[in-house]
């Protein structure tokens, strides 16, 4: 069942862990129509893991729209299948979030940045979060404006720095309209 709010599920890591904070991450702007599947699998090629991976929905994305419908409980059993078989993969990945409606954490490397999002009242949720996923306030604001109008932000934790640059590429070529990496050190790469 979907509960409105933060729904985690913690599964140890091996190796050490990190902090999106304090790493460096590569993300992707999609548009709704890109197969978001797609974007995963050619992660998942790329060698990077689910646990990994963070996505950022529009609350009107077709996949985030099948949870944030107020009817959710009082529809056919296909509707209930297929809200629940998105729900299904959502928990495959470190973190999945849609703005006003909710978010799933897998992995505690998101926990800490999603549940703790800075205090800055003049921008809108969707920024917010992606502040606390450590973009800079400018990057913020303007990739929380993009989420309406795009659809999803791919977000890939790169906790050791050198896989940052594959990440992009991997992004790139997935079909992000805007590909580029954060953290320390590092500077972006814009599509």
């Amino acid at each position: 069942m979907y509960v409105r709010g933060i729904c985690t599920s913690k599964e140890p890591r091996s190796g050490s862990m990190h902090t999106t904070n304090h790493g460096t991450a590569a993300y992707g702007m999609y548009p709704r129509g890109v197969a978001l599947p797609e974007v995963v699998c050619a992660l998942n090629r790329g060698g990077f893991d689910n646990r990994d991976i963070c996505m950022v929905l529009s609350p009107a994305h077709p996949d985030a729209e099948s949870l944030s419908d107020s009817e959710m409980f009082h529809r056919t059993r296909i509707d209930q299948a297929m809200s629940a078989r998105t729900i299904q993969w959502f928990s495959k990945f470190g973190a999945v979030v849609i703005p006003t409606v909710g978010c799933f954490v897998r992995s505690e490397i998101f926990l800490n940045a999603l549940v703790s999002e800075p205090p800055a009242p003049s921008l809108s949720r969707g920024s917010r979060i992606l502040l606390g996923l450590g973009f800079a306030r400018e990057d913020a604001r303007r990739l929380g404006h993009l989420l309406c109008d795009f659809g999803t932000l791919v977000y890939v934790s790169c906790p050791h720095g050198t896989e940052t640059r594959s990440a992009i590429e991997v992004l790139k070529d997935a079909g992000a309209r805007e590909a580029a990496s954060l953290g320390q050190n590092a500077s972006p790469n814009a599509a």
